[in-house]
């Protein structure tokens, strides 16, 4: 398996998001995400399923 994980900062990019946010949306597991050592890392597939989400909830 193969999936690019993403930072906090790249993740508020490109949902254009503040840093508290997407740190709420981890913490609530609505976002999920890896810790390796101190960092946290969100996976690509995590974020696609998550924006597939809003966009299902909005329609």
């Amino acid at each position: 398996m193969t999936d690019e994980l993403l930072t906090v900062p790249e993740v508020m990019a490109r949902l254009r998001l503040g840093r508290s946010t997407v740190y709420d949306l981890i913490r609530t597991r609505r976002l999920p995400s890896v810790t390796i050592g101190r960092s946290r890392r969100i996976p690509a597939s995590a974020l696609r399923d998550f924006i597939d989400g809003r966009l299902a909830e909005a329609a």
